[in-house]
């Protein structure tokens, strides 16, 4: 078994299976619009949190979680298994209520975890609209997004697994403020954000969400399987505000490039997925681009960044 040599990032194929969007587009959509559905429920019984860290779910060892959401006399948690394929919804009381996975409208999807959610006694309402999407469609009306495809969303999940480990090992070096790694059910992407400590100039013309996303200068790297102009998976990197000559910076590994339209660093996922290490290759991508940017904005990395002993993991 091949792993990074700081943690147990496995290289095994099976952790970086190909995922050919074009293949799963469909099956990505519509489970797109179920983690809206589900992310709504954590978002509109969540205390706020400052730049919405509310609102997004995890990566668990079955798929995606919501964490524990307090609601009543009791906490609940509601879990894509993609092992099982079925969307599991728990209580700290003991009760397991299930609805399955399968090919299905998003219509009649969102009609039954409404029934779900009733049979637990949670009862909140949310926004049928979809969000980040063109042209959407209001869940109860969505017969268009129809398709799933077991075995494509676990190959989706695995990456989002390894992933996450690679962005737990860059979160971990870094001592000043970064958010959790979290998945973003609007946007469909795992990301973990950096920030300097000081405030970003304001956004005029921006909404009140992407204002307090962006009240501070920020470094954010992220994985999305992709869309539109990016016709595959890939990670990103991006600093907001964007210090003059980071699009220029030189980057590694050599297959990254500067996407002049999105306005961020871009490793395409199947460049990454065939280095000789793919943990390693997407390691080497957050950190320079990391670099790269904090140099050019005159971040305090001193203050920021944790000193690396190579001995802590001899153990």
């Amino acid at each position: 078994m091949t792993e990074s040599p700081e943690t147990c990032m496995s290289d095994l194929p099976e952790c970086w299976p190909e995922l050919p969007f074009a293949e799963w587009k469909d099956t990505c959509a519509t489970l797109h619009m179920w983690t809206q559905m589900v992310g709504k429920v954590r978002m509109k019984l969540s205390p706020k949190q400052n730049h919405a860290w509310h609102v997004p779910l995890y990566v668990s060892a079955r798929g995606l979680t919501t964490s524990a959401i307090p609601y009543d006399r009791f906490l609940f948690e509601l879990e894509f298994d993609f092992i099982e394929s079925e969307l599991v919804l728990r209580t700290s009381e003991g009760l397991r209520r299930s609805l399955p996975l399968a090919p299905r409208a998003v219509a009649d999807f969102y009609e039954d975890f409404l029934e779900l959610l009733e049979s637990a006694d949670i009862k909140v309402k949310i926004w049928k609209m979809p969000v980040e999407v063109p042209e959407p469609i209001p869940f109860d009306q969505d017969r268009v997004h129809a398709s799933y495809d077991p075995g494509y969303v676990r190959r989706f999940w695995n990456i989002l697994g390894s992933a996450d480990r690679v962005f737990h090992e860059f979160r971990s070096r870094f001592i000043g403020k970064s958010s959790p790694v979290h998945f973003f059910w609007g946007s469909f992407d795992l990301a973990v954000t950096r920030f300097s400590g000081r405030r970003a100039p304001e956004r005029r013309g921006a909404d009140s969400i992407t204002r307090e996303a962006y009240s501070h200068e920020v470094s954010s790297v992220g994985f999305w399987p992709g869309g539109g102009e990016i016709k595959g998976p890939a990670f990103y990197s991006y600093m907001a505000p964007e210090p003059q000559g980071f699009r220029e910076a030189s980057v590694r590994p050599e297959a990254a490039f500067y996407h002049q339209k999105l306005g961020e660093f871009l490793l395409m996922y199947e460049d990454a997925r065939r280095a000789a290490s793919p943990s390693a290759a997407l390691l080497q991508f957050c950190q320079s681009t990391y670099e790269s940017g904090a140099k050019l904005a005159n971040w305090d990395r001193q203050t920021l960044e944790k000193a690396r002993d190579s001995s802590a993991n001899a153990a």
